[in-house]
């Protein structure tokens, strides 16, 4: 019960922000005098408390046991997700939408640096993957209850976050207790590899192009007369498709390629936005953004796993804090680095954008690619 233990942690994580994205129109209607932008924060809230937390939780792990911060990320977790249900006001809702990212800070870093605890080689390889993909899979599953319960009302979806005990229950069964992670006396204070700082500025980049296709699909389809709001979620969705596949493919795939893996990944991901630049067609915009899910869902995991390559076990879930920051970061970037670029470019048509990021991957592909090959290399 080890794995399955390990992956429901991460499918927590991913479930945090947007499970109750169906019942926001709901919310609206329930506290009229709120603001459009204050209906949004509540979706976005989570995210302004993960990434000091998941520091947090790195530093933690040096004075408790894995699995009891786990314990309390899961805790504050639920108290986080179901109590907004019962408050009268939508300022309560927003602190315990705040209260939720914090345990999700707390629980993001762990939930990967366990598989590098327990799992070494190929099955550390297949362990990310598996992680990756049921991540994927619990958010779609997630976002299906939250609409169905969302017509009984705005508060039942937040019932979703019962999950939150199940998972508890598992932990508290089958994660074994484990030490408390101290450097050895003789090594101090050491300084995370500068390396490490390129793969999370890597994680970063990525999510920012890959986050390109939520925040402007709707936009691109109405902008050429492809389809409306209905289309861009059905669309949107084929980057999770995607990003599945690879994800449970993910040993076959760096086997396959292996030390150029990354660029091979990412040209996939560059050939999918350059496709975005020029199609008028509705099937090769769900190839295309398959495309983008089929390189995040491999990209995400084998940058974790190199990440983690460069570090000793106690520093594990600070190198994971980084890269998860960074992906965070990303995430919030993407639509204002995007648009800025448009705005600087005179050219409010999102296939600018797609072919700008198109363009820019095929330049760190070729770059990369070239470093990569050099004589007495190695990554």
């Amino acid at each position: 019960m080890l794995k399955p233990t390990i992956i429901s942690i991460s499918m927590a994580t991913v479930m945090a922000g947007a499970a109750i994205s169906p019942a926001l129109g709901l919310i609206a209607k329930a506290f009229p005098d709120a603001s459009p932008t204050t209906i949004k924060l509540i979706l976005t809230a989570p995210s302004l408390m993960i990434i000091p937390f998941s520091f947090l939780s790195s530093y933690l792990t040096s004075k408790l046991t894995k699995r009891t911060i786990i314990m309390i990320g899961l805790a504050i977790y639920l108290i986080g997700g179901i109590v907004p249900q019962f408050v009268p006001t939508i300022e309560l809702l927003l602190a315990l939408r705040l209260l939720l990212g914090a345990g999700v800070g707390l629980l993001m870093p762990l939930a990967m640096s366990l598989i590098n605890d327990y799992y070494t080689g190929k099955e550390r390889t297949k362990m990310m993957g598996y992680n990756s993909a049921f991540s994927n899979f619990g958010g779609i599953i997630t976002m299906l209850l939250a609409g169905w319960l969302a017509t009984f009302g705005w508060r039942i979806p937040f019932n979703v976050y019962f999950l939150g005990l199940f998972i508890f229950i598992l932990v508290f069964l089958f994660l074994p207790k484990g030490e408390i992670q101290k450097p050895p006396q003789h090594e101090g204070k050491s300084k995370v590899p500068l390396a490490v700082y390129g793969y999370a500025l890597a994680m970063g980049g990525i999510m920012l192009a890959y986050y390109s296709i939520a925040t402007n699909m709707a936009l691109y389809l109405e902008q050429n007369n492809l389809g409306g709001a209905a289309l861009a979620g059905t669309v949107v969705a084929f980057t999770t498709v995607g990003g599945m596949i690879t994800s449970l493919l993910l040993v076959q795939i760096e086997l396959t390629f292996k030390k150029l893996v990354i660029t091979v990944m990412l040209f996939g991901m560059g050939i999918a936005f350059l496709m975005l630049t020029f199609t008028n067609s509705v099937p090769v915009v769900m190839l295309s953004v398959c495309l983008v899910g089929f390189g995040q869902g491999s990209l995400f995991p084998i940058i974790v796993i190199k990440t983690l390559d460069q570090v000793p076990v106690y520093q594990s879930d600070r190198a994971v804090d980084l890269t998860s920051s960074f992906t965070f970061l990303g995430q919030f970037l993407s639509p204002i680095v995007l648009d800025s670029i448009g705005r600087i470019a005179n050219s409010p048509s999102i296939r600018f954008q797609y072919g700008t990021l198109a363009t820019a991957i095929f330049i760190i592909v070729l770059v990369s690619t070239l470093y990569i090959l050099r004589p007495n290399q190695r990554v």
